[in-house]
C-alpha cells in the first residue's frame, strides 16, 4: 500500500483536473468573435453552462459570474485545427504508439479512429497550452485508397475527447491514392467508382453481398458517403487531380466533398468555387514536395479566398500529429504576406477565421464550435497579446466553459532541467 501511495502521489503531481463549468465573465479585453470580423476593443465575453452567452460590447454581466479581468489582453475562440492526426501518435517511429494507419488490417473504410485516439498522449496537453481546443482527426490510408472514419475531438484534460465520432470518411486520390490503387491515377479513379458501386450493391441486398473488392463492413461504412449524410475528405494536391475529383459528382451527385491539402488549388480556384466545395488547405507551401504540387505558392490560400472558395487551414502531412500550434503562426504569416509585392494573403480577421470558424463550418460543426457567437460551446482562449504574433503567450484556456491546466510534459521537463545544480538524487526522481 505504501508503494501504491507513492505512485499515486507522483501521478497527481503531474495531473491537474479541471473544475466544473461556471458562469464566467471575461472583461476589458480585445474580443475576437472569430467570424472574420476585426477585434472589438474593451469587450466582454460571458460563459455559462459550457456555452457562450454573449460576446462583444455593452454586454450585461450576471450577478453570480466569476469575473476575469482581461485588460490589455486578447480574448478569442479556441483554435480549431482543420486537419490533424493528434492523439493517434506518441512517438512516430515506435509502431506501438502509432495508430494513424492499419497496415495489417483487412479493413479500410470501416476503420474508426475514435477507438484509437488517446486523450493522455503528450501532444494533447502541449497543443492545449498553445490555445488549440478542437481538432479534426483523420486516419491515414494503408492498403486501400480509403482510410476510414475520422472524428472531431476536444483537447480537454479529461478522458473523453470525442466531440463527434464518424464525422467524415477519408480518401486519398492524389499521388498516394494512385500508388494505393495499383500505380496510376486511372486505377485510383476506377477503384473509387468500383468501391462506391459495390457499396450500392450491398445496400440493395446486404444478406447476399459477396465481393472480391470490399468487405461487408467497408461497404456499409461507405453508404453514408454515397447518400451525402457523411462528409468525404479527399486528399488531393495537383490542379489536374482536383478537377478530376470535382468530376466525380457527375456519377455520385450526393457526395459532400471537402478537399484537403490542395497546394495547386489556386490554378483551378474558379472551378472549386463554382462547385461549392470547401477546402482545408495546407498553408504557405512554396516548395514542391513531389510532382503533384510543382505549382505550390504561398499565395494559394489568398488566391482561392479571392476566387470565392471557402477555405480553412489544415496541416495534412505537416507535423499533423504533434504541432497543431503552428497553425497560429501560419495564419499570422498569411496576414504578413499582404506586404509582399504581388502576393495574396488574408486580412487579420480572415486569417483568424481560417483557424477557428472556417474549419468548424467546413466540417459541419459551425453551429456548435469555432466562434464566440451566442450558443456556441465555450472554447475560449485569453492571450497576452495579438494571437497571430509569435511573441504572444496563452494566459488561460477554457474548453466547454471549463478552465484548463496549461501544464504539459514539455513545460515540466523545462522546469526540471533548467537548474543544473545537482541534488541528492538524479533529476528524474524530482516531483
Amino acid at each position: 500500500m505504501k508503494r501504491l501511495s507513492i505512485v499515486l502521489a507522483a501521478v497527481t503531481a503531474f495531473v491537474s483536473f479541471p473544475v466544473a463549468a461556471q458562469t464566467v465573465a471575461i472583461t476589458g479585453g480585445k474580443v475576437v468573435i472569430g467570424d472574420g470580423a476585426g477585434p472589438i476593443e474593451n469587450g466582454t465575453v460571458v460563459l455559462s453552462n459550457g456555452r457562450v452567452i454573449a460576446a462583444g460590447s455593452n454586454v450585461s454581466i450576471p450577478a453570480n459570474a466569476r469575473r476575469i479581468d482581461a485588460t490589455g489582453k486578447w480574448v478569442t475562440p479556441g483554435i480549431f485545427a482543420g486537419f490533424s492526426r493528434i492523439g493517434l501518435v506518441e512517438v512516430g517511429a515506435v509502431s506501438q504508439t502509432n495508430d494513424t494507419r492499419a497496415n495489417g488490417s483487412p479493413f479500410s473504410a470501416a476503420l474508426d479512429v475514435q477507438y484509437a485516439i488517446n486523450p493522455f498522449a503528450s501532444p494533447m496537453a502541449v497543443n492545449r497550452a498553445a490555445g488549440v481546443t478542437r481538432a479534426v482527426v483523420s486516419p491515414a490510408t494503408s492498403k486501400s485508397i480509403f482510410g476510414g472514419y475520422g472524428a472531431i475531438v476536444d483537447l480537454g484534460q479529461d478522458e473523453r475527447p470525442i466531440t463527434k465520432a464518424r464525422a467524415f470518411q477519408f480518401v486519398e486520390l492524389g499521388e498516394t491514392g494512385h500508388s494505393r490503387a495499383g500505380g496510376s491515377r486511372a486505377a485510383a479513379h476506377i477503384h473509387f467508382r468500383a468501391l462506391l458501386n459495390e457499396a450500392r450493391t450491398y445496400a440493395r441486398s446486404p444478406a447476399s453481398f459477396d465481393s472480391d473488392l470490399l468487405k461487408a463492413s467497408d461497404a456499409r461504412a461507405l453508404l453514408p458517403v454515397i447518400n451525402g449524410s457523411t462528409r468525404l475528405l479527399v486528399h488531393v494536391e495537383s490542379a489536374n487531380d482536383i478537377l478530376k475529383v470535382l468530376d466525380l459528382r457527375k456519377d455520385f451527385p450526393a457526395l459532400k466533398m471537402v478537399l484537403v491539402g490542395v497546394n495547386e488549388g489556386w490554378r483551378v480556384a474558379n472551378h472549386i468555387a463554382a462547385a461549392g466545395v470547401p477546402v482545408l488547405a495546407s498553408a504557405l507551401s512554396d516548395l514542391p514536395y513531389g510532382f503533384e504540387d510543382l505549382a505550390s505558392t504561398q499565395s494559394n490560400i489568398g488566391r482561392m479566398k479571392k476566387a470565392g472558395v471557402k477555405v480553412g487551414i489544415g496541416m495534412i502531412n505537416d507535423r499533423d500529429t504533434h504541432q497543431l500550434r503552428y497553425s497560429v503562426q501560419y495564419a499570422g504569416n498569411l496576414v504578413a504576406l499582404n506586404k509582399v509585392p504581388r502576393a495574396s494573403g488574408l486580412t487579420w480577421g480572415e486569417a483568424f477565421a481560417a483557424i477557428s470558424s472556417q474549419p468548424a463550418e467546413i466540417i459541419g460543426m459551425g453551429a456548435q464550435l469555432g466562434s464566440l457567437k451566442p450558443g456556441r460551446r465555450a472554447d475560449v482562449v485569453i492571450w497576452t497579446g495579438d494571437p497571430l504574433e509569435l511573441s504572444t503567450q496563452v494566459d488561460r484556456v477554457f474548453i466547454d466553459g471549463v478552465e484548463q491546466s496549461l501544464s504539459n510534459r514539455q513545460q515540466r521537463l523545462r522546469d526540471r532541467y533548467r537548474n543544473p545544480t545537482p541534488g541528492a538524487l538524479p533529476k528524474a526522481y524530482d516531483h
